[in-house]
């Protein structure tokens, strides 16, 4: 038995639920919507987000499908924070079944888990597109798009937003990557405000990192701020910073423990916070 359908399937405002419906949740909401399809770039910039997102009391809502969708569902629990899933089906029926567990988590932390379909609805291709309408309507921030395709159900969403009156916020992604067309076209054509930072979305936002910052040794500062604009080699940081190999590697390896950063193809990269 998935643990979720332990859950009772309630409904409200014409729409089924689980988890407990507080109006609290929908007072301050962004929508974070992205491509299935999602790259590093799109995952980083998830987790570059999410922090000051939730710190700053954000309520989280998206479509629970797999890609940006499920990496803004996940990173916000880790996080500590709330979020919301819209589905394109009924509310037992997994349309990504990977997020069975992801289910269980939004409503153990809080969350909810939302329909407008009956509870053994399955998913149809004007389903998705159908849902997206609820998912922009309950935007109060608005709506984040993270990388997305040019027929992407995330432009749908965006469209939809904008006719509601919402803040349409881009990402800017990669000119060569086909995850980020959406995403540029958006900006391109003055569809969407560029954001690159919590900040750009919320006036006076609290910044997690700059306080994290302040709890780094001072190497490992001077390590974070060059792996915020690129990934290095452990010699590219060791002659940047004058430093011994040994001695920055030593330091790699504890900010990797701390999951600070990790090493792949020969190169340290940021975890961002």
């Amino acid at each position: 038995m998935h643990e979720w359908k332990k859950w009772e399937i309630k409904k409200k405002n014409n729409l089924y639920y689980r988890g407990e419906w507080d109006e609290e949740l929908f007072e301050k909401t962004l929508v974070v919507v992205g491509s299935r399809r999602m790259t590093r770039y799109g995952r980083e910039t998830v987790a570059k987000f999410m922090p000051d997102l939730v710190a700053n009391g954000l309520t989280i809502i998206s479509g629970f499908m797999y890609g940006v969708d499920t990496e803004a569902h996940h990173q916000c629990i880790e996080m500590g924070g709330k979020t919301i899933a819209v589905l394109g089906s009924g509310l037992n029926y997994l349309t990504t079944i990977d997020n069975d567990g992801l289910y269980t988590k939004i409503l153990e932390s809080g969350g909810l888990v939302i329909s407008e379909y009956e509870a053994d609805f399955k998913a149809t291709r004007w389903s998705f597109p159908q849902r997206n309408r609820i998912v922009a309507k309950m935007a109060t921030e608005g709506v984040l798009v993270i990388e997305a395709g040019m027929k992407s159900g995330s432009l749908i969403t965006a469209r939809l937003g904008r006719e509601m009156g919402k803040t349409v916020f881009a990402v800017p992604g990669p000119i060569n990557s086909l995850s980020s067309e959406g995403t540029n076209w958006l900006l391109k054509n003055n569809q969407a405000k560029m954001v690159t930072e919590v900040g750009d979305i919320i006036s006076g936002a609290v910044t997690q990192e700059k306080l994290f910052e302040i709890g780094l040794s001072n190497e490992e500062n001077s390590i974070y701020k060059l792996l915020e604009c690129e990934a290095l080699t452990v010699d590219e940081i060791a002659k940047k910073l004058g430093k011994s190999v040994s001695e920055i590697s030593t330091t790699i390896t504890k900010m990797s423990m701390n999951n600070l950063v990790n090493e792949e193809m020969g190169k340290v990269y940021l975890n961002r916070l």
